[in-house]
């Protein structure tokens, strides 16, 4: 669904048209200038400035009063020198000054206030979007959450920047007109009364149409664009079924219903301003006429006739700004409320105490955590008192006391190395690798479950495989074993410990993944191996590529290990990519890797190429490997076959060949499973 966003033209300039008003509109506000508010003085300053500048601008134009009069005074009274009327200059001059000084102010504070308050507010969006679920990614396009950070921030940025002051400064020049129109002449007002309602009439009547019409032209601009960017993405699709021309029809549809939206939107914003002018020039005429007849008949002073008329020239032209910023300002608060959802939702529960530490082996066989910074190559869960359980000792060693998935204490035995004693005590467990699935079911909504009470079991340095159609359960299965989802029941354990007691972040860096999506950024091919470890060295990230198999191909680039990957690798060809995303999980050095669908775009060529390369990576570590090409899994420890979430099947390669059902069905018929 294209975003609805305020337009970019309109009467009187930016913003004239639709948006949608927020729904929260009271706590929106209050929130939103709190980015303003985060540095008091500044802010006060610059409202200070807005104040004086628009006082100033009401005052200028009331001071060419003193100077008519005694310009007129001293030409009646045949004077050759005038000595009031260089003071009333100065003083002109003086009030001009000020309000110069003010405006360069005001605008100079407030830039820097919008842009520090919308870089803070960018910033913590951002935090929020990493730690949100994957479920919530799974809701929302990328497009979406991409508008937060352009449209929708920029909108929020323009009206801290500009609305606000401009709309203070609108209803103070406003006000300050209306009063000294007023204090000149109360008489001459009720004429400027009757063009003033007739002007704020059609200022409504016409700025709702123009904002219903601009609200149609957002929505066909949004299917414009939405077709541009689909046809573009599917180019090849097209010229494939060789439907250019119906390509070309049903963008000519879309364009030609912009079009006339566009239209629509362009006549009743452009024909607000020559109706208003018009307004103003008889409202102006009319003015004059009656304040000429007062000059004459009731002796109103020339000099307080030229100051009226020239703020009956003014008056609407705060009021045109007060209905623009009105406009872009509830479209900013709308995109504020959009920013805020975002921020307000929940962010990825962790509970898990338990983390990964480096330690080191004594010559007892005692492990031993090693201090910040230590490297030994050997690591090991740290299980605490605050896992939510309690560790003590028995006759028969230590146990622990904790809690399962529904609540329910059980214990289990303390297998680690115990250090320290009483309530200070804790485990470490040596990372291995052993991960187990007992009695597991699983569902993205309550209502459905895609797993149904699987039991798996990856003892350290297996290879595990899973087999089946699309939407059986797969790769589902690898998702739950970093708690990217948290599971429904069951348990799963790693190293004979519940994932759920474990820190993410921890669970995770235990773990390597290939993706059948590769996804590369924007750098060097260096920096893109050493993503699976920041802090790898050079000569790490080529040993990574070599056991990937990927040198040979990074040296012929044009700057090698230096040369830059941009678009998502779209410099390379796909096999490359997979290549270093593969090398990418090899610079890791994990004891647990997953391969979903690792050499599914990847030729037979290069498949016999990292073959050997992949051996040496899942040497030695507990492996979960997704295929659809069966014979990448021939030599799994073992092989399970889900369908529709559960597993019929499971074996070695041999054994489920004997058993003469899906699985052979599958390898003898030669299928590639979809």
């Amino acid at each position: 669904m294209a975003e609805k966003t305020a337009p970019r033209s309109g009467p009187g300039g930016r913003g004239r048209g639709g948006y949608q008003k927020p729904k929260h509109l009271r706590q929106t506000t209050l929130r939103m200038f709190s980015y303003l508010t985060r540095r008091p003085l500044r802010l006060v300053i610059a409202l200070l400035c807005v104040v004086a500048a628009s006082v100033s601008s009401v005052a200028a134009t009331y001071q060419m009063r003193p100077i008519i009069n005694n310009l007129g005074q001293a030409v009646l009274n045949g004077q050759s020198e005038l000595p009031g009327l260089l003071t009333s200059v100065l003083q002109l001059l003086g009030i001009y000054a000020v309000a110069a000084v003010c405006m360069y102010l005001q605008s100079n504070l407030m830039a820097q206030l919008a842009q520090k308050g919308c870089n803070t507010l960018r910033k913590e969006l951002f935090d929020r979007l990493q730690e949100l679920p994957l479920s919530y990614f799974d809701r929302h396009t990328h497009g979406e959450l991409m508008s937060r950070f352009t449209n929708d921030a920029d909108n929020v940025q323009m009206a801290l920047e500009q609305s606000v002051v401009q709309l203070i400064s609108s209803v103070i020049t406003f006000v300050g007109t209306v009063a000294m129109m007023l204090y000149l002449s109360p008489l001459l007002f009720l004429v400027s009364a009757v063009i003033l309602a007739i002007t704020i009439l059609v200022f409504a009547k016409l700025g709702g149409k123009s904002r219903e019409y601009y609200a149609r032209q957002q929505k066909a601009l949004g299917e414009v664009n939405g077709n541009i960017q689909e046809v573009i993405e599917g180019l090849k699709v097209v010229k494939a079924f060789a439907h250019e021309e119906q390509a070309k029809a049903d963008f000519a549809a879309l364009n030609e219903n912009y079009r006339v939206a566009a239209s629509q939107a362009g006549f009743y914003s452009t024909v607000i301003m020559p109706i208003a002018g018009n307004l103003s020039n008889i409202g102006y005429a009319l003015t004059a006429a009656v304040g000429g007849a007062l000059s004459i008949l009731a002796g109103f002073d020339i000099g307080g006739l030229v100051s009226y008329l020239n703020y009956s020239r003014q008056v609407a032209q705060p009021l045109n700004q007060i209905s623009m910023q009105m406009t872009n300002l509830l479209s900013a608060l709308a995109g504020a409320e959009r920013i805020f959802e975002v921020m307000d939702t929940e962010p990825e529960l962790d509970n898990g105490k338990i983390t990964l530490v480096n330690v080191a082996r004594g010559e007892d066989g005692r492990l031993r955590e090693l201090p910040a910074g230590g490297r030994s190559g050997l690591w090991a869960w740290k299980a605490t008192q605050v896992e939510g359980g309690r560790l003590y000792p028995t006759d028969h060693g230590w146990e622990w006391d904790v809690p399962d998935p529904q609540g329910r204490r059980y214990t289990r035995p303390a297998e680690g190395t115990i250090v320290g004693t009483g309530e200070s005590a804790y485990e470490l467990v040596e990372l291995k690798g052993d991960v187990r699935f007992l009695d597991v079911s699983f569902g993205y909504v309550p209502e459905k479950e895609v797993l149904h009470h699987v039991t798996v079991y990856a003892k350290p340095g297996q290879k595990i495989a899973f087999v089946g159609s699309t939407g059986a359960g797969k790769t589902t299965m690898t998702n739950l074993i970093n708690r990217f989802y948290e599971i429904t029941d069951g348990l799963i354990l790693v190293d004979g410990l519940d994932v759920r007691h474990i820190d993410k972040s921890s669970l995770r860096t235990a773990q390597g993944a290939v993706l059948q999506d590769t996804h590369l950024f924007t750098g060097t091919v260096m920096d893109n191996i050493r993503y699976g470890k920041l802090d790898a060295t050079d000569e790490e990230c080529i040993q990574a590529a070599k056991t990937a198999n990927a040198h040979s191909f990074i040296r012929r680039l044009p700057d090698g290990y230096q040369t830059m990957v941009t678009g998502d690798g779209a410099n390379l060809s796909q096999g490359q990519r997979q290549l270093l995303a593969i090398a990418r999980a090899a610079v890791a050095d994990p004891p647990v890797m997953v391969l979903d669908e690792a050499t599914s775009s990847i030729d037979t060529r290069t498949e016999a190429l990292i073959s050997q390369g992949m051996d040496a990576l899942m040497k030695g570590r507990t492996v979960f490997v997704i295929a659809h090409r069966l014979s990448t899994v021939r030599n799994s420890n073992c092989i399970a076959v889900i369908e529709q979430g559960q597993i019929i099947e499971k074996g070695s390669h041999q054994e489920l060949l004997d058993l003469k059902g899906r699985y052979y069905q599958l390898y003898t018929g030669q299928f590639q499973l979809t």
